[in-house]
């Protein structure tokens, strides 16, 4: 068991927001990173390395490029009571201090080459299909097909979404705006259908299809040499239902947190990103500012009693929402407008963010 002497602070889950806020506290506490990789990844980048997998050396990073003075738990948590967390490899973790930042169910490899070589595969399947069937229509189906359809206008790209939209998260202008934009692309999308992605499990995302016949909800037929399942996936709360936080996970699977980003008004327990119940969009950047906030009340919660009243506060943001279309397009929905094409995409760096999240992180921009 690790055990903990009053300032160790254990954050489980080594996202976006995970990640960061390790980095940033790892020179003011006693950090303990559990995570089931050995790497995080910028994730906003992942669509674009499917048709351009050089990209992605620099967005999928070990934590040990960037925790230098913490230490990384490779499990996932099983369990966790008032002072312990139970890893999958049967270790145990004391902490003063949790930071819940599973963020939402999704199998990765564990190490960082087997991940690159994911990335590799899928533009090589790409690359060979005359034809592509993408399953979901929320940003990040649109954003690959978009990024397909751009890179090989050549081939044949059909988008299959459950919904009467696109882009739930986004306004219905938008969702128009975005399906008008795909159809100009020759993208096919087809609306208020789905494809049994149970029984598509065999043969995984991604996988070779060769001319494989898949049959929507409506009784449509698409053929298609590849697919890419693109719907959103569940919170990552199953762990947490049986133990004492279980009575602050709502029906979403979400943690309820209060203004401070604490679980149920704990004193030393946080969550931040997907994980919680803030009502904002659920995008990376916002979980980086959740985690800054945490970091600056972990800062000072760890200097001792009495500052509790000195505790920043998180207000859930309404700003502005951007799909990326290619390497030149970007839909944004602002307050008062909503904007596509070369215009919000010029706002959008080249490279994503890439380069600003690595300096985040304290790491050069080229890797």
């Amino acid at each position: 068991m690790l055990r903990c002497g009053g300032d160790r602070v254990v954050i489980v889950g080594g996202g976006i927001a995970g990640a960061l806020l390790a980095k940033t506290l790892q020179a003011h506490a006693d950090v303990v990173l559990i995570d089931p990789k050995e790497y995080f990844e910028i994730p906003w980048a992942n669509m674009r390395a499917k048709v351009d997998p050089a990209a992605v050396e620099r967005t999928v990073i070990p934590h040990s490029d960037y925790l230098t003075h913490a230490k990384v738990v490779t499990a996932s948590a099983v369990g966790v009571d008032d002072s312990v967390v139970l890893t999958s490899v049967g270790r145990t973790v004391g902490y003063d201090f949790l930071v819940i930042a599973t963020g939402r169910n999704c199998t990765r490899p564990q190490r960082r080459s087997d991940r690159l070589e994911m990335f590799q595969r899928d533009k090589e399947r790409i690359a060979a299909a005359g034809s592509v069937l993408i399953i979901g229509g929320g940003p990040i189906g649109v954003e690959l097909a978009a990024e397909i359809a751009m890179d090989s206008p050549d081939k044949r790209v059909t988008l299959v979404h459950g919904g009467p939209r696109l882009l739930k998260v986004m306004g219905t202008r938008a969702s128009a705006k975005a399906l008008e934009w795909l159809r100009s692309k020759n993208v096919t999308v087809l609306l208020d259908q789905t494809v049994d992605v149970e029984d598509l499990a065999g043969s995984g995302s991604g996988e070779d299809d060769h001319g494989r016949i898949f049959t929507t909800s409506a009784g449509e037929t698409v053929t298609a040499d590849c697919h890419f399942v693109c719907t959103g996936r569940p919170v990552a709360s199953g762990w947490l239902r049986g133990s004492f936080l279980g009575d602050h996970v709502d029906a979403d699977g979400r943690l309820t947190v209060d203004e401070h980003l604490r679980v149920g008004r704990l004193k030393n327990v946080f969550a931040i990103g997907d994980i919680t119940d803030v009502p904002e969009a659920k995008q990376g950047y916002l979980a980086q500012r959740q985690a800054m906030v945490v970091s600056r009340n972990l800062r000072l919660l760890l200097k001792g009693a009495g500052l509790e009243h000195k505790l920043h506060r998180y207000k859930a943001s309404k700003a502005a929402i951007t799909v990326t279309l290619g390497r030149r397009d970007a839909l944004s929905e602002l307050p008062f407008m909503t904007l596509i094409g070369h215009i919000p995409g010029a706002v959008k760096p080249r490279d994503l963010y890439v380069s600003r999240t690595r300096r985040m992180m304290g790491l050069s921009w080229n890797g």
